[in-house]
């Protein structure tokens, strides 16, 4: 599939996409017929409380799991379409993911743990890895940290360690899943302006799942869901023009 296929088309778009888990006679409906589109360039946050469906959502978007009914578009794509040789190809260079877990290897360097999503990247030559990462810890602030082993960084850095790595593939969609969950309060302040930031300057379209009022208000537009339905959809327009202008300078 083309990167720049369907321009026209939004970069994600579901039709009446429902989830049901099944084990054994037991079937438990987690998604409600879900019509939503996001286009390229935007940073959405998708908030919920436990059991929403927010984060099963999510991972469906991403690539992680799969509906069991209605209609998913990846760039104009009907999903079900794409093969699983296709589809393994995109989880490697077309989404990524950050955590509430920074899943980092501990004692190993910055540098090392961001480099590390290349050596399985099927088009990234060997000889612009290192320049990669270094590009995209200092996107996140952490230039000076590069030779620091993870474990001998505060949460919050060791969080934005995590973005940085997921950022070095240059995706087409970054997935955030409760990033500031495991962080104090401000910690998670930090790591949503890198997000933001990050954002602002390069348009990178961002997925943010929280239940944390105060980390949702980063975003542009807020998607609410409950009991496996949209509640509402709003759109901050005065933070989208900020970033227009921004993005003008």
């Amino acid at each position: 599939m083309d990167k720049n296929s369907s321009t026209k088309a939004p970069l994600i778009q579901t039709i009446g996409l429902k989830k049901v888990y099944r084990s054994d006679e037991l079937e438990t409906p987690v998604l409600h017929g879900i019509d939503l589109k996001i286009n390229e360039g935007e940073f959405v946050a998708i908030m919920g409380p436990s059991g929403s469906g927010k984060s099963t959502l999510m991972h469906i978007l991403g690539f992680l799991d799969q509906s069991t009914g209605g209609t998913y578009l990846f760039r104009g794509e009907p999903v079900a379409s794409i093969s699983d040789d296709q589809l393994a190809q995109i989880r490697a260079t077309r989404v990524s993911f950050v955590f509430q877990a920074f899943n980092l290897l501990p004692r190993t360097s910055v540098l090392e743990n961001v480099i590390l999503p290349l050596l399985y990247h099927p088009t990234i030559p060997v000889s612009e890895r290192r320049e990669r990462a270094l590009k995209a810890i200092d996107a996140v602030g952490l230039m000076e940290r590069a030779e620091y082993f993870t474990n001998q960084l505060s949460g919050g850095q060791q969080q934005r360690v995590a973005i940085a790595r997921a950022l070095v593939s240059d995706p087409d969609v970054l997935f955030a899943d409760e990033p500031t969950g495991n962080l104090d309060s401000a910690s998670g302040k930090n790591v949503m302006e890198a997000l933001q930031k990050l954002h602002d300057q390069s348009g990178k379209t961002i997925i943010l799942v929280t239940h944390e009022t105060a980390t949702a208000q980063h975003a542009e537009r807020i998607i609410h869901i409950k009991d496996g339905h949209i509640e509402s959809d709003s759109r901050d327009f005065q933070r989208i023009i900020a970033a227009q202008g921004r993005e003008l300078r």
